[in-house]
């Protein structure tokens, strides 16, 4: 009797915690688990904005599939996920397919543009380690050449990041942290940087306690941040940024425009055919696509409302990883014969937003954390995840081990 298989597409957040949860559980050829990445390393998503910032290397964001993957148990295929057929059960590769027979999707976002014009074309987004070294290396240009021009343009010194979510603030934090030192190395005023964020809502990081949220605006005004809250970015030229607040219209002239405001689901989902909101699958309790028993969908692809306001949860790395951990109960339910299968409930034990060097805001529980103290819990949660993927080891090699 053949082996059951279990295909696992992209290797983000949820869709490596799946297969080394299978790895670690599986019996002896009980199945056989295929995972699918475009590149051979797992990288953290939510450490990017420190290397787009030029304030972390990106290599630590990168941990080896092999490293943390047993090649004994977990078949690690390196390919481009072009198509799902789900009639056929199977996944359509740049360089062949493969035919499954459980199906996890967890192939990540997409920046979500909402039809803002030129902004897919004229903006930068914080999407993958290659990315991230784009936008380092593009401001370390615009700083580099400031000085050089025959005339000093002020758009080489202005950036512009849209959107006040997470992502985008904590990369303004870092930015923050980093233009002094790029004034330094490059001679320049710091007077003559502004960074500039702008967000459509009236408020930054959205659903936070309003008391943290304050904290983080005067933590970033006091490091030179403009805020434009309550502001639409109409349209992204090559010359900047055209903005609305209440029928006045602005243009900003700046060279450097990263957009953080959204992100979606990723378009193969929906189109291979999968019912999808803006790529993502409004998923069964039990995290399988509706209509299809064998195919399970996690992270950023996985659509869950949250029953308390009616509204979906935010695609974080907390709960990619927790449906991770269901994923991979039900699956090995379902190939042992168990079809009573376990329901996907988040567990959400906090939220800590980093603000740059030492800084941050969080609830941990009912408590409020600030400062120093909430930068600490920041890297003691990346520090869990690094432990719960590859032990103490990949916490050691990878970790934030320097606390305070």
């Amino acid at each position: 009797m053949s082996r059951p298989k279990i295909v696992i597409l992209g290797a983000g957040y949820g869709g490596i915690m799946t297969a080394v949860r299978l790895q670690k559980q599986t019996n002896a050829n009980e199945a056989e688990i295929i995972l699918v990445n475009k590149h051979n390393y797992h990288y953290q998503t939510t450490w990017l904005h420190e290397p787009a910032a030029g304030t972390m290397h990106h290599d630590r964001t990168r941990i080896m599939i092999n490293d943390v993957v047993d090649e004994n148990k977990v078949n690690f295929v390196q390919d481009t996920v072009v198509e799902i057929k789900r009639e056929e059960q199977k996944v359509i590769l740049e360089n062949g397919e493969l035919d499954y027979d459980y199906l996890v999707i967890a192939l990540g976002f997409e920046p979500e543009t909402f039809g803002i014009k030129g902004l897919k074309e004229n903006a930068f987004s914080i999407r993958n380690i290659d990315s991230v070294r784009k936008i380092r290396e593009h401001i370390e240009y615009q700083f580099a050449s400031y000085n050089n021009d025959k005339e000093k343009k002020k758009e080489r010194l202005t950036l512009i990041v849209g959107g006040a979510g997470f992502t985008g603030i904590e990369f303004i934090g870092e930015l923050a942290d980093r233009v002094p030192k790029l004034c330094n190395e490059f001679d320049i005023d710091r007077s003559n940087v502004r960074i500039i964020n702008v967000e459509a809502m009236p408020t930054l990081l959205p659903g936070f306690d309003p008391e943290l949220v304050e904290y983080a605006k005067n933590i970033l005004e006091r490091k030179g941040v403009e805020f434009k809250l309550g502001t639409m970015i109409k349209e992204c030229t090559e010359e900047g940024v055209i903005l609305s607040k209440d029928d006045q219209v602005e243009e900003i002239k700046s060279n450097t425009v990263v957009w953080t405001g959204g992100v979606r689901g990723n378009s193969i989902v929906e189109n291979s055919g999968f019912e999808a909101m803006r790529g993502r699958v409004k998923v069964n309790k039990d995290l399988r696509a509706p209509g299809y028993d064998n195919v399970f969908v996690v992270g950023d692809c996985a659509l869950i409302i949250n029953e308390e306001n009616d509204r979906p949860y935010p695609p974080t790395a907390q709960i990619a990883i927790q449906e991770a951990y269901t994923c991979a109960t039900n699956l090995l339910r379902l190939i042992r014969g168990n079809e009573e299968l376990a329901s996907f409930k988040p567990d959400i034990k906090g939220t800590v937003a980093s603000l740059g060097e030492g800084e941050a805001i969080g609830t941990v529980g009912n408590k409020k954390l600030y400062g120093s103290t909430a930068s600490a819990m920041k890297k003691i949660i990346d520090n869990r995840y690094l432990f719960l993927l590859g032990g103490p080891g990949l916490v050691l090699k990878k970790g934030k081990l320097k606390l305070f």
